[in-house]
């Protein structure tokens, strides 16, 4: 289990930028993804992008080309660069952080979500 507390939500508007930051609790070297989700009213809970214990990423197409998920494990925290804001983009986004073991997938432990709203 890891406590992961998301910071750097905002208002802003669109055409501009966000740098989402998720701190965890301990090292997050050996876990397998690091994820972010985002959630807007009324409608599912989405994966916006994810990172490995190795480095590969992977984005929904909705955010490919604008928003860069990365981690620095020295710090225990994995960004979300958010670029070219739209208002499609608005939502609480959450971290997360997926435990596979020897091929099992474990647990996902989640943090309280941060608000981005994106509005003229």
């Amino acid at each position: 289990q890891v406590q992961l507390v998301e910071s750097g939500g905002g208002l802003v508007q669109p055409g501009e930028s966000l740098r989402l930051s998720c701190a965890a609790s301990r090292s997050i070297v050996s876990i397998s993804y690091m994820g972010w989700y985002r959630q807007a009213p009324g409608k599912q809970r989405e994966l916006v992008a994810s990172i490995t214990s190795g480095g590969n990423t992977n984005y929904a197409d909705s955010v490919k080309s604008r928003f860069t998920i990365s981690r620095d494990n020295a710090k225990n925290t994995v960004f979300l660069q958010m670029n070219s804001l739209k208002p499609e983009d608005t939502a609480v986004y959450y971290c997360s952080a997926i435990h596979y073991r020897d091929g099992w997938y474990v647990s996902t432990d989640w943090g309280q979500g941060t608000q981005v709203t994106v509005s003229s």
